[in-house]
């Protein structure tokens, strides 16, 4: 049976003072009035029945998501006591789905994209869940098809394209890349043989958690535990118990690199996503969803006047408070109850250091 798992468990800091401790960037209602969550779950709902969509997230954050997502049943949510990243949160994934189903297949797809046209990424997981069920062996991850050479992506290398009876549009993987430098992204680009890692798979939960066991054996014993205990009383005390103490490492290192170097017994394939991808890690990338005015200010604010400014990102949520500016250029403001950020958008990627500094100040009063 088909599965599918979004993982929602980033906290979006470089998206304060929006998104906070208790109301993550996942849940805000950031594009077109509806919440990232919300818009991928609305995608998977084209491929995969409701009942089978799981969330997986912070514990802290799981009255956030069924506020998001009210339909979503409440043995559908995962939820982790601490973060240990996406090795560990996949594997206890694909042990409870595997508990539930021993053929289960998951997808499991990110709450930090806008994709257009959803339509082809229907297409691209159908045909990822085709390579699975011929391929029970295969990992598949997405490929995004790049626009330009992007420094903060990582690159999957593609190889030959798998035998016609399979998927249109699948390939073998020859390595993974880390985020190069300008010269190496544009190269890779030009080349037509990358694409951008879009940090999406489907996979059979058997296999994942085969290589799980073969390369991170203390995440695979401690997933499995907890697995049993899952319908038990002993449910909390278990998850408790065993997840904090795993180590904290991404599934890219722990499985797919090292299989696609030809250390496991599974087989890394891509399938390629031409669609438009906007990862909202910042407010530049979130600008990129907004209404802009004639001065190429994209702006999502109830009250806002700005006179003589260009190029700026202007947004706000409180329907009381008016923003004005005059001679504002390349700039960022931000403006919430309680915060008001501004600062050059050269500078969004700093926006998480200033929340450490903000943290340093004034404990977690503003975070």
């Amino acid at each position: 049976m088909e599965y599918a798992v979004i993982m929602a468990g980033g906290s979006g800091t470089r998206l304060w003072p929006m998104s906070r401790t208790n109301r993550p960037k996942q849940v805000l209602p950031l594009v077109e009035g509806k919440s990232l969550l919300q818009l991928s779950y609305e995608r998977m709902l084209g491929v995969v029945a409701p009942e089978r969509i799981f969330v997986s997230t912070a514990r802290a954050y799981a009255e956030a998501v069924f506020a998001a997502l009210p339909q979503l049943p409440r043995e559908n949510l995962i939820g982790e006591p601490v973060g240990r990243d996406t090795a560990n949160a996949v594997g206890l994934s694909a042990a409870l789905l595997l508990k539930r189903d021993p053929d289960a297949v998951a997808a499991v797809v990110t709450a930090d994209h806008v994709i257009r046209p959803v339509s082809r990424f229907h297409e691209a997981v159908r045909a990822a869940f085709g390579v699975v069920g011929k391929r029970p062996d295969a990992l598949v991850t997405f490929g995004i098809v790049p626009t330009h050479g992007h420094t903060g992506l990582g690159y999957i290398h593609k190889g030959e394209p798998m035998d016609a009876g399979t998927a249109n549009g699948a390939y073998h993987v020859l390595g993974f890349k880390e985020k190069p430098d300008k010269a190496t992204a544009d190269r890779y680009v030009e080349s037509a043989r990358y694409y951008w890692n879009s940090g999406m798979f489907v996979w059979r939960c058997d296999t994942v958690l085969n290589e799980l066991q073969r390369h991170l054996p203390e995440s695979h014993k401690a997933v499995s535990r907890i697995a049993d205990a899952w319908n038990t009383p002993a449910r909390q005390q278990v998850l408790d118990e065993l997840y904090p103490s795993l180590p904290r490492i991404s599934v890219d290192f722990a499985i797919l690199e090292p299989v696609s170097q030809g250390k496991g017994k599974a087989q890394i394939v891509t399938v390629e996503m031409p669609v438009e991808w906007l990862d909202i890690g910042s407010w530049p990338a979130l600008s990129e969803t907004l209404a802009s005015d004639d001065h190429d200010n994209a702006v999502a604010c109830p009250l806002c006047v700005l006179m003589d400014s260009d190029d700026n990102i202007v947004v706000s949520d409180d329907p009381q408070r008016l923003i004005a500016a005059v001679g504002l250029s390349d700039m960022i403001v931000v403006s919430t109850k309680d915060v008001t950020l501004v600062c050059p958008k050269t500078e969004a990627q700093r926006v998480k250091d200033l929340v450490e500094r903000v943290k340093e100040k004034y404990g977690d009063r503003f975070v």
